[in-house]
């Protein structure tokens, strides 16, 4: 297929974000009409239009999800929803449970309406594997999250309602990664939840390229679940700790770390998909897709080579080296200052 954002309207809720900015300056690239930013977070719109700036087609607006007047507003004329938006941090949303609710859950359903009654082209929802086999507040609500955009797939063929999951965006906001450059540049000590514990990473730029792929791919109720590899947090710590000593000229025999246990709602490790989910899946290079449409079909799409699921500790590792090659494009290349 051609390039279906060429002279689109796209949204993006969580604009201020970090998906969000990747998504917005990777679809510079596509050329569409007009590219609205749609944040709760002033001071991060306004940042937003200085780092984007010159950049006409982009619009900046302010209002929040849970808002159903201001979601009606921005939505209207769009032809792809990217909805970003959400409470996405484990611990706050354990200490603020309504508020995830608030906004992960009812501002979800209000953006599934606005895309309908407007009749958008394509509603893509951005989950996360947290939401796979849920233990903590975040994960459940980004689960029901998935499961409205899957039951308005079902209830209209306007727009097309998918899902994409993906696990840890390596240098977002909040990220551990940012919390060991900081605790670094401070002299130590760098805490660990546990030395074992396995996420999923990826850049901000792979992100985005593969969430803009979907949003071209995608059929209506469908999950599509972003391949990646996975990291043991104590080899994140050490190459962290290895990088920024050099940046920020630390000795690093002098830094220590603390090991200081999980917090309530963390796992072990994370799952992308369940074992059900993995034996009615196809894959493809880049993903894999849950409830794939009849429709799929063409010899890059099989049968998955995974099976009882989809786990971080059931993956290949980021060697050491990727895991270089990753924090220096990120600092030394830009990559972080762009989607910070």
């Amino acid at each position: 297929m051609g390039n279906p954002y060429k002279g689109s309207t796209v949204l993006i809720t969580g604009g201020t974000g970090s998906i969000g900015l990747e998504l917005a300056r990777a679809l510079l690239y596509q050329k569409p009409r007009e590219i609205r930013l749609f944040s709760n977070d002033e001071n991060g719109l306004f940042e937003a239009r200085t780092l984007l700036q010159g950049y006409q087609q982009v619009v900046y607006k302010l209002g929040d999800v849970r808002d159903t007047d201001a979601v009606e507003a921005v939505t209207q004329g769009c032809d792809f929803v990217f909805h970003a938006a959400a409470s996405k941090h484990v611990t706050f949303c354990e200490d603020n449970p309504y508020e995830a609710v608030s906004t992960n859950i009812i501002g979800t359903r209000n953006m599934i309406r606005a895309a309908s009654n407007n009749r958008a082209h394509s509603f893509v929802f951005i989950s996360t594997d947290k939401a796979v086999n849920p233990i903590s507040v975040l994960g459940s609500t980004k689960l029901l999250g998935e499961r409205l955009v899957l039951a308005a797939s079902r209830a209209t063929s306007t727009p097309t309602f998918s899902v994409v999951r993906f696990g840890n965006v390596l240098g977002s906001r909040g990220s551990v990664l940012l919390i060991f450059e900081r605790q670094i540049r401070n002299g130590g000590p760098i805490t660990i939840t546990d030395p074992n514990m396995t996420r999923f990473i990826m850049l901000p730029s792979e992100a985005a390229e593969l969430v803009l792929k979907v949003g071209r791919l995608a059929m209506s109720g469908e999950i599509f679940v972003l391949k990646m590899k996975a990291v043991r947090i104590k080899d994140l710590a050490e190459a962290s700790l290895d990088f920024f000593s050099k940046m920020h000229r630390k000795d690093p025999k002098n830094v220590t770390t603390a090991t200081i246990g999980a917090r309530p709602g963390e796992k072990n490790h994370e799952e992308l998909m369940t074992g059900n989910e993995a034996e009615t899946s196809m894959e493809s290079k880049g993903f894999y897709v849950v409830n794939p449409s009849q429709r799929r079909h063409g010899n890059s799409w099989r049968r998955p080579s995974i099976q009882g699921g989809y786990s971080s500790d059931a993956v290949p590792l980021i060697s050491r080296e990727e895991m270089d090659h990753m924090l220096s494009r990120l600092w030394g290349n830009g990559e972080l200052a762009q989607s910070t």
